[in-house]
């Protein structure tokens, strides 16, 4: 139970208001509530639950007071608190819990169609708590054109895209797109909350100048720590023409048949003594056909076709460890940060009396774990190993680590590095290893280097701005050096196969109040390496996930 002291001042801050006005009122009291962490310690129970939805703009701020501010908020249609209400990791009755507050604000603050997401004790009687949960929406209609620059090859596209189809949280777009291999109209739908409970279901197609696409899965996952069961079942087919690169330039290509499809169920005891364990079981199906493509020029050596049905079993280990920062890979905005041990082993066989191609052992494994070498530092670290054991020897593996360093200087500039390295064995066309303006080497052109081995590393200097232009636009900036290189294999990029580096300084724009809102990389990059007549400065325009 709160302390009596505690009380005291409560009641003291009730007195205040009788004669505190309304907003020094409601704050005086809510700033004599005992803390969720006091209430838990005391063994206070969860009373009523009051989810408050606000519009886009705060129009009470005089900075966001404005007339184009006004009238987005009547024109968007608000999140209806049902689909806040269904994501709430904690009920009425229960007793309190920081960890579950902590959690849901986690999986709503990962949800587009919200801004921001907070919580308040707002009353405490008898050992029972009510709590206000406030979340803010995002503008979530996306209507327009966009196009960028990336390896120097541009890309564009037109749209119609709703995160938050009349306040449901359900996503539907439509669009046309002119991307680097192919040009093609798409149709996505997207329901996060179908059934009134957790379960995902999607659909996608896309009519292709190269073929066609299609994808459908109806998903129960573990969404939360302590969920006990997850299954799902999915599908999908691609037909397109896949290119072989070398020095940034296509000299092969190919017709790829692609499918796929999984059926799984897991269970878990949740979580114990901060720790998760997860079962998963389930059969999956990998069917890949090749084939010449009439007017083209095709590689020497196609990848033989492929059925594989198989079995399989996958077993998770989780730590509860997560870490809440702010400007690290957003600006302005929470980040969290799983920072403890997350590894995972996944066994499949591939039978032929299941219909495979040939008899198969199907390896899958990861770890990955976060250390805090000094106080505000982050260090990342990650591997992964996939393949197959076929008559009587590896084929197609691949295995990779990478690590990443968070280092602020102050609370404007932070010191980023990463490094990553891969290798593949035995592999076919598609396994071949890429580097080049579109997967880490800023000042070269895209898919510059194939190859079995790859290694990569990148320096940036970050500094996030205060600037907050009109309430819509987050500013940042980058200064970056990257190296690497993709080398062994048949497929060795001969006019420049050594170490490529590249330096160069950039823009980082967030549309921080829209559902759309990755972080535009506005980028000038300068290759040190740079042959023949590839251009001495790259200028890049890329819309990321990430600073």
């Amino acid at each position: 139970m709160p302390s009596r002291k505690r009380i005291t001042v409560l009641a003291l801050a009730m007195m205040l208001a009788l004669v505190l006005p309304g907003v020094a009122c409601a704050q005086a009291v809510l700033a004599a509530l005992p803390t969720f962490a006091e209430l838990e310690a005391a063994g206070a129970r969860i009373g009523t639950i009051r989810v408050l939805v606000r519009d886009i703009f705060d129009t009470t701020d005089p900075k966001e007071d404005k007339l184009l501010f006004r009238w987005a908020n009547r024109l968007h249609i608000r999140t209806l608190p049902g689909v806040v209400e269904r994501a709430l990791l904690f009920k009425t009755g229960e007793p309190l819990s920081v960890r579950l507050i902590d959690e849901t604000e986690r999986l709503l603050r990962g949800e587009r169609y919200l801004y921001d997401v907070k919580f308040h004790a707002v009353a405490v009687h008898d050992g029972v708590v009510d709590i206000d949960v406030e979340t803010r929406d995002t503008w979530s209609l996306d209507i327009g054109a966009s196009a960028g620059r990336t390896g120097g090859e541009n890309t564009s596209g037109t749209h119609l895209k709703e995160y938050n189809l009349l306040g449901t949280g359900i996503s539907v777009s439509v669009g046309h797109s002119n991307g680097v291999d192919r040009s093609g109209n798409e149709f996505e739908f997207s329901n996060e909350r179908a059934f009134g409970g957790w379960t995902t279901l999607s659909y996608s197609h896309a009519s292709n100048s190269d073929g066609r696409r299609d994808a459908l899965a109806v998903l129960r996952p573990f969404y939360a720590l302590d969920t006990r069961w997850a299954a799902g079942v999915s599908a999908s087919r691609d037909e397109r023409i896949d290119a072989l690169y070398n020095g940034g330039e296509v000299v092969s290509q190919y017709r790829h048949h692609e499918k796929r499809a999984e059926l799984f169920g897991g269970w878990s005891a949740g979580l114990v003594d901060g720790w998760v364990k997860r079962t998963r079981l389930g059969l999956r199906l990998q069917d890949d056909a090749f084939a010449p493509e009439p007017g083209l020029v095709a590689p020497p050596r196609l990848s033989p076709d492929e059925k594989l049905v198989s079995p399989f079993w996958r077993i998770e280990l989780l730590e509860d460890r997560v870490e809440k920062e702010l400007n690290r890979n957003l600006i302005g905005r929470p980040e969290f940060f799983t920072l403890g041990l997350a590894s995972s082993v996944q066994l499949g066989w591939a039978a032929k009396g299941l219909g495979s191609s040939g008899d198969a052992l199907l390896y899958a494994a990861s770890v990955s774990r976060g250390f805090e070498p000094a106080p505000t530092q982050i260090l990342t670290a990650a591997a992964h190993l996939t393949g197959r054991f076929a008559q009587g020897q590896m084929r197609r593996q691949r295995l990779g680590a990478q690590l990443r360093y968070y280092l602020p200087q102050s609370p404007r500039w932070l010191f980023y590095a990463a490094a990553a390295a891969d290798r593949v064995t035995r592999p076919e066309l598609a396994d071949l290893l890429q580097l080049g303006g579109d997967n880490g080497l800023r000042g070269y052109p895209l898919r510059y280097q194939s190859g079995e081995r790859r290694a990569q590393f990148t320096l940036e200097e970050r500094f996030y701005t205060d600037l907050y232009l009109w309430q819509l636009f987050r500013i940042g900036g980058a200064a970056f050096f990257d190296a690497g290189r993709a080398w062994g294999g048949d497929n060795v990029n001969t006019l420049n196969p050594g170490w490529l580096r590249n330096v160069g300084m950039g823009l980082r724009i967030v549309s921080a109040r829209s559902a759309f809102s990755n972080v535009i990389h506005v980028d000038l990059a300068f290759p040190l390496e740079a042959v023949g007549e590839m251009k001495k400065v790259q200028f890049l325009v890329k819309t990321k996930t990430s600073f």
